[in-house]
């Protein structure tokens, strides 16, 4: 590739400006496009470069015992612009990393301007980009124009571009109580790839089921904005959207107890269960089937836990129900972030299916890092799969699980966490003789986090 064209950035969020300082400090030119102010979006407030639109917070700052913090202490160590802006403009949060949001933009904008390398226009892509433009990062983020989101729908497939969110939670699998839960399908039926056993299930009572439609009924929703505009469709239905339909609805839907025999307790059946899939390849995550919600996060939490086997679930992701746009990436994207039907196309943050702001900005730092390369003519190497950076990499291009038939189950995003890693053993401290559970978990995080920061420097340091 002719190193004097330019990467070609759309979009000046967190994930555009960071592939713009990346792919700018690795020796390309680089154009950035922003189409505020000349078109604003229904949720942006202002004109600057990677405004925060929501939250200030960047989430934890603990890189030993949190993933985020370690995608935090990654990035910094790959000389990300938006954590040296986080960290010039931070605010007193505890142990998260809050930022002042005049200030941590401005930082943003001020060193993009002053990089030799980079050019910002503020103007809108409407539509593909120009044929000529061969080396392009579309990092628009969720409020993706009209033009240019028809544009790619058009070009990926009717169903490569999702419009609409439902999300159910997802559960780390060592705060399951494998003691009340048990393994089983449906009629013990295996399907292609599975054993027959390919669900976890949670039985409930009558009392507890009672008890637990009771609460979803009293428990309070997420408001959403009038630009949401979400529907409601029969085959994905908020759980307390269908319990308010009828006490028997979740009976007869998602927690139906047919085709199931509880192997502690053989002569009662369930008045009904909650069924859990394995949601990667690890089988570290859970999800809750049929479970996609727009309870507050902190009802959802609580009422959740009142589920049998679930008394101390930990989420990786609580549920959601809310307009979005993002690629079901592990079908349309290369594992370069390729378009695999238009390679010249590269897609960044938060539409290619990760959520938070720093999980945006990561693949943005990865994106700006290949593109790059592909400019410079320099070896375009991924990060390794066992940092934080390759982890969220693999979530959204190769770490789906396939359904029946070979077909990807819907795709969903996702907050870099634990659950997303290679697993790693855990050894028991010289002396001791027992572990408890708490600090197992404690111990393999930071575990995880070393290893992280070990095979993060060579990548980081890739001339």
């Amino acid at each position: 590739m002719n190193s004097s064209e330019p990467v070609h950035i759309i979009g000046g969020g967190l994930a555009g400006c960071e592939a713009a300082w990346q792919a700018g400090q690795a020796g390309a030119r680089v154009t950035l496009y922003e189409m505020r102010p000349q078109r604003a979006t229904p949720a942006h407030i202002t004109s600057d470069l990677a405004e925060l639109v929501c939250s200030n917070s960047l989430r934890s700052d603990d890189f030993e015992h949190n993933a985020v913090g370690l995608l935090h202490e990654e990035m910094r160590r790959c000389n990300s612009l938006i954590m040296r802006a986080a960290d010039a403009n931070a605010l007193p949060a505890g142990g998260a990393l809050a930022v002042d949001r005049k200030g941590f933009s401005a930082h943003i904008l001020e060193a993009l301007e002053a990089h030799t390398n980079v050019s910002i226009k503020r103007e809108e892509i409407a539509g593909l980009p120009p044929a000529e433009w061969n080396n392009v990062i579309i990092a628009s983020g969720p409020l993706t124009s009209e033009p240019l989101a028809n544009a790619i729908q058009q070009l990926t497939g009717q169903d490569a571009l999702a419009f609409f969110d439902a999300i159910a939670p997802i559960i780390h699998a060592d705060s399951i109580d494998h003691d009340i839960v048990w393994a089983q399908s449906r009629y013990d039926k295996p399907g292609p790839s599975g054993t027959g056993a390919d669900y976890l299930n949670c039985p409930l009572n009558e009392e507890q089921y009672n008890n637990f439609v009771d609460a979803l009924l009293a428990s309070e929703s997420h408001e959403f904005h009038d630009w949401e505009n979400v529907p409601y469709f029969d085959g994905c239905l908020p759980i307390e959207e269908m319990a308010a339909r009828g006490r028997e609805t979740l009976r007869f839907g998602p927690m139906k107890p047919v085709g199931l025999t509880n192997p502690n307790d053989p002569e009662n059946k369930p008045h009904a269960i909650v069924q859990l899939r394995q949601d990667n390849s690890l089988g570290t995550l859970w999800n809750m089937v049929g479970f996609q919600t727009k309870l507050k996060y902190g009802n959802q939490a609580e009422i959740f836990r009142m589920i049998p086997g679930l008394e101390n679930a930990e989420f990786a992701r609580l549920g959601g129900l809310h307009h979005n746009t993002f690629l079901n990436s592990p079908k349309v994207l290369t594992s370069d972030l390729r378009l695999k039907v238009q390679p010249r196309l590269r897609f960044a943050g938060q539409m290619t299916g990760v959520e938070g702001y720093v999980e945006s900005a990561a693949i943005g730092l990865i994106a700006g890092r290949l593109a790059a390369a592909d400019c410079l003519g320099g070896e375009a190497t991924l990060p390794p799969a066992t940092t934080a950076h390759g982890a969220l990499l693999n979530h959204i291009t190769g770490g789906h699980l396939e359904d029946e038939g070979s077909k990807l189950r819907s795709f969903q995003p996702m907050n870099i966490n634990f659950g997303l890693f290679p697993d790693i053993e855990v050894k028991k401290p010289d002396g001791v003789k027992r572990l408890k559970k708490a600090e197992r978990k404690k111990i393999k995080k930071k575990a995880i986090s070393e290893r992280a920061l070990g095979a993060i420097e060579s990548w980081a340091n890739i001339e």
